[in-house]
């Protein structure tokens, strides 16, 4: 028998990977009727000094970002999906993802990719290695 499962979050970053992760999550939840969870982590690592104090900055970057995530939202309606959620977070993704965002949501499976676009991880570690080491769930690491 198949598992099934409720509610699938999927990290999303736009690298080749993380659109990978994201067909395949629409699919997955396609077929389980599962919710599908939406996640775009702010990397604070990527601004510097001056931006991470500028309020206005931090505040441009995250209402990009939300605006871009919708973009994802709206393809997984378009694909058929009816219970999409979107969330933005900030910090280190592997990390924030794991410590904060799936207690929050409460998912049963992690879709990620396997190499993440920006930031220092994609040279020095694998974010998709410290997801599928640390979350208390099933991870699927997609390439």
């Amino acid at each position: 028998m198949a598992t099934t499962f409720k509610r699938i979050l999927v990290g999303v970053d736009d690298s080749e990977d993380a659109l990978l992760a994201f067909d395949y999550a629409i699919h997955q939840a396609k077929r389980d009727q599962a919710e599908l969870v939406i996640v775009s982590v702010l990397e604070n690592d990527e601004m510097n000094i001056y931006q991470a104090l500028d309020s206005d900055y931090v505040h441009g970057e995250r209402d990009a970002l939300k605006a871009h995530i919708k973009t994802y939202q709206k393809q997984a309606e378009d694909a058929g999906l009816t219970a999409v959620k979107v969330v933005i977070a900030e910090g280190e993704p592997g990390e924030t993802i794991v410590k904060n965002v799936i207690p929050h949501v409460e998912p049963d499976l992690l879709v990620i990719g396997s190499i993440a676009k920006k930031g220092v991880s994609r040279h020095f570690g694998s974010q998709a290695a410290y997801m599928a080491k640390y979350a208390k769930i099933s991870v699927m690491v997609v390439r």
